[in-house]
């Protein structure tokens, strides 16, 4: 079948089937080149075939790929891990993605979006920009597409790597690996410092015990164990005062907080 075919047949994935079906030689499970090594990318999609056929195709690109058909799905998603990149359906069987999109952007959530939706009217597109997309794909699509647009919004934010961040008193240089607070060094062992800059990365936003443990000590860490408050203890020893405004919050059966 061809894509014009695929098209006129009203199957808004026919022609990224069609695109998958040429690609699906050696060269598909190559690398692309630019990408980084290790990228997690979260499909938020109800409809199971699509959702299949994008997650076939960007797994055989070695991306690690997960699945959400609904927004209370992938808000549960989002709070359990990070993602480089979020590819958005609009049409949710539970809401509208562009709710969802408000909710994180206001939640103070950056991982980038990439909303592919059949409403493809300019003002769609605006609107979604607008609410904080990084980028707008409509339906049909061609797979070869979605995934050069995927490549794009990766370099982006490689190029935009930030190497300094600051918060409130506190200010971390990732180059020097330094950190100060009220302009006075503080002295971190290399755990405390990658702790600190997960949430300096993250500001306001609650982190789960189990994604702050995937940043810091990946499969190695067990998450039944307390090694997190250890160090999340010795975090606090140095870096609140008694008679100060408390810098981090304690989320019971969740995990910590960057206030």
């Amino acid at each position: 079948m061809e894509i014009k075919e695929a098209r006129r047949a009203g199957s808004y994935f026919g022609a990224a089937v069609v695109y998958w079906a040429a690609l699906a030689g050696p060269q598909a499970r190559r690398w692309p080149p630019g990408a980084p090594r290790v990228v997690k990318v979260l499909i938020v999609e109800d409809q199971q075939r699509l959702a299949q056929l994008l997650k076939q195709g960007l797994t055989e690109r070695s991306y690690t790929v997960a699945w959400a058909r609904s927004c209370a799905a992938a808000r549960d998603a989002l709070c359990e891990t990070s993602y480089d990149l979020i590819i958005l359906d609009l049409g949710l069987p539970d809401g509208d993605g562009l709710d969802l999109l408000r909710e994180w952007r206001k939640n103070g959530f950056k991982e980038p979006v990439l909303i592919l939706s059949a409403r493809d009217a300019v003002q769609d597109r605006v609107k979604g920009l607008d609410l904080g997309a990084d980028d707008y794909l409509s339906k049909p699509f061609s797979l070869e597409e979605l995934l050069a647009r995927v490549r794009s919004q990766l370099r982006r934010q490689s190029d935009v790597k930030e190497t300094v961040l600051e918060h409130g008193v506190l200010r971390l240089d990732l180059v020097k690996q330094a950190a100060r607070l009220n302009g006075q060094p503080v002295d971190l062992t290399r755990r405390e410092f990658a702790l600190l800059e997960i949430f300096m990365q993250n500001p306001g936003r609650i982190l789960t015990r189990t994604l702050i443990s995937e940043k810091i000590w990946a499969s190695h860490f067990d998450v039944d164990t307390n090694l997190l408050d250890v160090y999340m203890s010795r975090l606090r020893a140095k870096l609140e005062k008694p008679a100060d405004k408390p810098l981090f919050k304690t989320v019971r059966g969740v995990g910590y907080q960057l206030l």
